[in-house]
């Protein structure tokens, strides 16, 4: 009903999006005319900093809106591979079991509503009916399930990871489904969701909060690293699954929340379990191939400054295709 109104109402009404001329990442500037007045509301920075409000010229509310303002709200200069995974094996349990267990609630009913009813391009659907129900493809899956029915408007609500439902989802729903067919048991289950949520923050603290870069890259790692450490694995299973995982999809571009998004997610699970799967063959990729550096928190680097400063173009060139293509 909803979608008829809205279609009715575009038909009546005339709206135009056009790219921003602003050195910010975010900047959103809504300007609202009726035949008596005109209200213009604009956002920047982040999705909820409000930097002006004016109506019929009048200024309401304003505030500087600079470039330099930090990208997190919080100091994670902490955060490394190795603290990670200390503080996931060594924390008590109480203290974060309440948060994972609710994320997956959440997670795994969104999954199971996107296999259940048509959702999207239906791309956790299409994996399970070509390639099996096998415990890697059912990861890959499931995930892209809960993506498939989120970004097709799906209400359920999903437990965000680094500011994503798709990261969230990404990170928690593949591990799950490995604890599960690995039998390992209720707490190891929450402290490999911990140890894939913080990989993922970690991984995506020096992107930035918004760039070109496709953040389900970074909870597909994160899953994988999870993944290996679901089978026995230590710091150095982890640390070699992130970095043969990263040297291989963090090409993959962020072009806005849409269909397609499940794909995505099904292409980094993929690929965050392919890196441990070749660490476990003895094969690697080494410092100095491309964007592969010396160890895994170089290598982390590496993959944030391109994701911050390289793609600064990508991303305003992806933004004036989407603006001229519809």
């Amino acid at each position: 009903e909803e979608k008829q109104q809205i279609a009715a109402y575009l038909e009546k009404n005339c709206i135009q999006v056009r790219p921003a001329q602003s050195e910010l990442t975010f900047d959103l500037l809504l300007t609202l005319r009726t035949a008596e007045h005109c209200v213009k509301l604009r956002i920047a920075e982040n999705h909820t900093n409000i930097v002006l409000i004016e109506k019929d010229g009048v200024v309401l509310q304003r505030q500087d809106a600079a470039p330099s303002q930090p990208a997190n709200l919080t100091d994670r200069s902490c955060l490394s591979v190795e603290r990670i995974l200390a503080f996931a094996e060594q924390v008590e349990l109480e203290t974060v079991e309440p948060l994972i267990q609710r994320q997956l609630r959440m997670n795994l009913a969104i999954a199971e509503e996107g296999l259940r009813r048509d959702w999207g391009a239906n791309i956790g659907s299409v994996l399970l009916r070509h390639n099996g129900d096998g415990v890697k493809n059912r990861a890959k899956a499931m995930a892209a399930a809960g993506s498939d029915a989120r970004m097709s408007g799906c209400e359920l609500p999903v437990c965000i990871v680094s500011g994503s439902g798709n990261q969230g989802i990404t990170a928690s729903v593949p591990v799950a489904v490995y604890a599960k067919e690995l039998n390992v048991g209720e707490e190891k289950t929450i402290r490999a969701v911990l140890l894939s949520d913080l990989l993922t923050i970690h991984l995506k603290t020096g992107i930035g909060r918004l760039s070109a870069y496709c953040g389900a890259v970074s909870a597909g790692c994160a899953a994988g690293a999870a993944i290996a450490w679901l089978h026995g694995g230590g710091y150095a299973e982890i640390a070699h699954t992130l970095v043969n995982a990263l040297a291989i999809t963090s090409g993959i571009v962020c072009d806005g929340a849409k269909p397609s998004c499940a794909a995505k997610i099904a292409t980094a699970v993929e690929t965050g379990i392919l890196g441990y799967e070749m660490y476990c063959d003895g094969q690697q990729f080494y410092s100095g191939e491309g964007l592969v550096g010396k160890g895994v928190e170089r290598t982390i680097r590496n993959i944030g400054r391109l994701g911050r400063e390289g793609m600064r173009a990508t991303d305003e060139e992806i933004l004036r295709i989407m603006t001229q293509c519809v």
